[in-house]
């Protein structure tokens, strides 16, 4: 159980840099899309490339910030079910949607996104905007991100398992969102 509370910790640590990766990319954003715009409207300056950065910040933001969402527990879950049942069902029920849902959905995600990153690499492709970009650096965010995702989903189904043998303290309430 040490093995499995120690990994976990260790894929914690790596979500939450990337956590802090991706709230750099949300200023960043913030400020490049606020001078593009002075710049553009003011000055009658604009140019494809800080447009670009701007989308390339978007999908860092996603990509980079999805396993420290998944790590606080802020994902989708079926709030019907988890409302209902005690701490141990609440842990069977993570435990059945990460390993029937989550982890087979990112690794499916990073298998199928891996080739798209790759060609653009080989390429070296490039955006066909005037100034444009190259690609491949946000293409690369897409598989990244889906295996960011997956070890974090590993290290909560660890964290489920020491739970439920009384290895681990996991804090599993939970409020429902009010609308």
């Amino acid at each position: 159980m040490r093995a499995l509370i120690r990994f976990a910790s260790i894929a914690d640590r790596l979500s939450a840099a990337s956590a802090r990766l991706a709230t750099a990319a949300v200023l960043l954003a913030v400020l490049i899309s606020a001078g593009n715009a002075t710049s553009r409207y003011a000055l009658g300056l604009t140019s494809n490339a800080w447009l670009e950065v701007q989308w390339y910040l978007f999908a860092a933001i996603a990509l980079l910030g999805a396993a420290e969402t998944l790590k606080r527990g802020a994902h989708v879950r079926v709030d019907l079910l988890y409302v209902l049942a005690g701490e141990r069902g609440r842990l069977a029920i993570d435990l059945f949607g990460l390993v029937v849902f989550l982890l087979p959905g990112m690794i499916l995600l990073g298998w199928l996104s891996w080739p798209f990153f790759w060609e653009s690499w080989i390429r070296n492709e490039f955006s066909n905007n005037p100034g444009g970009l190259y690609r491949w650096p946000v293409k690369a965010l897409l598989p990244l991100g889906f295996a960011l995702v997956a070890l974090q989903g590993l290290a909560e189904l660890a964290k489920r398992i020491a739970a439920l043998a009384g290895a681990y303290r996991l804090d599993t309430t939970y409020n429902r969102l009010l609308q």
